[in-house]
């Protein structure tokens, strides 16, 4: 695949600024931009009832291009459903231990499903994620390389600049267009179907006392997971108040 101008420029800043090597073979790349995107963070579960029209409005932001690198959505399926009655296959106690610890940074004992977050706090607006959003230009800027899967393996290269030594930085791999037919529980009998499902999060990972941080990992993927529909969110949080100061998010790349 040939890289756009762009692209090779990033690149070539990349190498510049932290000596991170261009992946081996097709890459494709993305740049935060100078305002921050709202990352929205969804909690939700196949077993409550009341999390379907919150799982099909997180959907909705791939057929909205006026949303496009200015909401990063991410669904976080937790476990403590599963007690009763159905098990979600997308859950993980990663999952629960986050949305517990958002709780605790924003000073709050409430943690319920479905619940949104926007960068990093409770949200339960019917509107637009960018409601009463102030345009605001970023602290933290996020470049970001992806390879092809190969091997059952994703390549993925960043440069984080957070502004601080105060930050960490969290990568979300998820899959969109997926489908699971319920046979018990509180939505027996029903067809769910997710998008930005959190299949993998590494983190927190920490930058230098500069806030500048060197990623290059290498994510290991699951047989099963559909290659087309995988994608990766890099996010910068505020270690103390949990405050997301910038989020950037990356379909796969083509091969």
């Amino acid at each position: 695949m040939k890289l756009c101008r762009f692209a090779l420029a990033i690149l070539v800043w990349m190498s510049a600024v932290g000596g991170t090597a261009a992946l081996a073979g097709p890459s494709c790349v993305a740049q935060s931009g100078q305002q921050r995107a709202v990352l929205l963070e969804l909690y939700t579960s196949e077993g409550c009832d009341s999390c379907p029209p919150a799982d099909r409005r997180l959907s909705q932001f791939k057929s909205q291009a006026e949303y496009a690198g200015r909401v990063v959505p991410l669904a976080f399926h937790v476990d403590y459903w599963d007690r009763l009655g159905w098990v979600d296959r997308f859950a993980s106690p990663q999952h629960t231990l986050r949305q517990q610890t958002m709780a605790g940074l924003a000073k709050s004992r409430l943690v319920y499903t479905p619940q949104f977050l926007r960068n990093g706090r409770d949200w339960r607006s019917a509107g637009s994620p960018l409601d009463g959003v102030v345009a605001s230009a970023s602290g933290a800027s996020i470049v970001l390389e992806l390879g092809v899967p190969t091997n059952g393996q994703l390549a993925l290269n960043g440069e984080i600049s957070a502004g601080n030594a105060g930050t960490e930085v969290w990568l979300a791999l998820y899959e969109n267009n997926l489908e699971s037919q319920v046979r018990a529980g509180e939505n027996s009998g029903k067809t769910l179907r997710h998008d930005y499902v959190v299949r993998r999060l590494p983190g927190p990972l920490t930058p230098d006392k500069a806030g500048r941080l060197s990623v290059r990992q290498q994510i290991a993927l699951d047989a099963g997971w559909k290659r087309v529909d995988l994608g990766v969110v890099v996010f910068v949080q505020d270690k103390a108040s949990g405050e997301i100061l910038q989020a950037l998010q990356r379909h796969i790349c083509a091969a």
